[in-house]
């Protein structure tokens, strides 16, 4: 056998060694079975459960129509057509946005909690449902603690399901529209931020 060929077999054989080094590398790097892969996998699994759960299932634009019987503001701090910053982080990309106003309402604004419909976590402290959106609420404002059944659809599994009122107040509620500040996300109509969440530009 020549030196050449002796040299040539020689580096076949390595080069044949090395991709089956890189198969089983490849391989072991997909296994789910392998406990590092396995961890890293629930983590990745982790990280979009808890992204979903950021987003609450909220859809954060709508169709602008407002429940029946809701009154506008007559003389909004914040007019419709006007620009403030939102200071407030009921979902991610909000706090921090420049907000232009589409429409502003004088209702009862409140904070529930409530099991979605669809099953799932219960939602706690959600903002915001106005007493407009509850189902046949009566005239008088509800207060924390009492109970009513939600009658609108701001997030899956929401309408229709009973709610545990967590705080109310009297004010004037916006309509928005605005830019996240973290995906560039165009929202438009969105209900409700409330005029302390608000501040001139």
């Amino acid at each position: 056998m020549t030196k050449n060929k002796f040299l040539l077999m020689a580096m076949s054989a390595l080069t044949a060694v090395m991709l089956a080094a890189c198969g089983d590398t490849d391989e072991d790097s997909m296994n789910p079975a392998d406990p590092d892969n396995q961890s890293e996998m629930n983590e990745d699994m982790d990280d979009n459960m808890d992204e979903e759960m950021d987003h609450g299932g909220m859809d954060h634009s709508s169709s602008g129509e407002v429940p029946e019987g809701l009154s506008e503001a007559e003389s909004p701090t914040f007019e419709v057509g006007s620009q403030a910053i939102m200071n407030a982080d009921h979902m991610p990309g909000m706090d921090g946005a420049t907000a232009t106003i589409v429409g502003a309402y004088d209702t009862t604004v409140y904070a529930l909690s409530f099991t979605p419909t669809t099953g799932g976590e219960p939602v706690e402290n959600h903002k915001w449902v106005i007493h407009e959106e509850l189902e046949d609420p009566g005239d008088t404002p509800l207060s924390a603690g009492d109970e009513a059944v939600i009658a609108t659809d701001h997030m899956e599994g929401m309408e229709g399901a009973t709610a545990t009122i967590d705080s109310a107040e009297e004010t004037t509620v916006y309509m928005v529209d605005f830019t996240t500040t973290d995906t560039d996300e165009e929202v438009t109509n969105h209900k409700w931020v409330t005029e302390s969440e608000l501040s001139a530009e």
